[in-house]
């Protein structure tokens, strides 16, 4: 953890405290450093007004998010006040059944906090079989690899029934280190724990259909 919030409090140029420069980009910059230009990025605005996605009342969004979350094994560990702190950083919305979220191979810069409802994680495999990875269920979190590392999303993710959600975007995450690295450290661990399960479960199950 110190490592990570030692990271936190740099810029993302030079080595100067964070204190210093309220516009770190370390987040929505990652992308460019990947070699995506902007036509290439899938960013949560252009997606949601495709969706057809209905900003949801914070009060409403984050009193579904602290209950969630508070249920969980892992996201647990922020205390009442953190999740408090943490809601400004998140939009809040509702999204209709049968619309795609987040698309397998696209560039996107934002994570998907499931608050209602249920979404499909489909994955189109090279030789082209489709496969259900999994069915998610509130308090669920999508998209946080491509957030975290800058890559292509490896699934998609498919509302079933009407949803509501929570997004963090790249510059939401800069805007946390800025203001409240400790939160964002704290943040960032947990992600990168319920990735790395997560991760484990995806492979064990794409094992078995490999061997079936």
């Amino acid at each position: 953890m110190k490592g990570i919030l030692g990271l936190l409090r740099m810029k993302s140029i030079g080595n100067k405290p964070a204190e210093d420069n309220t516009d770190s980009v370390l987040f929505s910059t990652a992308f460019a450093g990947q070699g995506v230009d902007d036509s290439m990025l899938v960013p949560w605005e252009a997606r949601a007004v495709e969706v057809g996605a209905k900003r949801l009342p914070t009060s409403r969004g984050g009193k579904l998010l602290q209950g969630l979350w508070a249920k969980d094994k892992y996201m647990a560990h922020l205390d009442k006040d953190a999740v408090e702190r943490k809601e400004r950083f998140f939009e809040f919305a509702a999204i209709p059944s049968n619309r795609d979220v987040i698309r397998q191979d696209e560039y996107g810069n934002f994570m998907v906090v499931l608050l209602t409802g249920t979404i499909a994680v489909d994955r189109v495999q090279p030789w082209g079989e489709h496969l259900r990875l999994a069915e998610t269920r509130p308090g669920d979190i999508l998209g946080e690899m491509s957030l975290l590392d800058s890559g292509i999303r490896f699934s998609a993710c498919t509302t079933l029934t009407d949803c509501e959600i929570a997004v963090l975007s790249a510059e939401a995450m800069d805007d946390m280190m800025s203001k409240d690295p400790q939160l964002a450290a704290s943040l960032i661990a947990l992600l990168a724990r319920k990735l790395s399960f997560r991760l484990r479960v995806v492979s064990a199950r794409l094992s078995d259909g490999n061997q079936k």
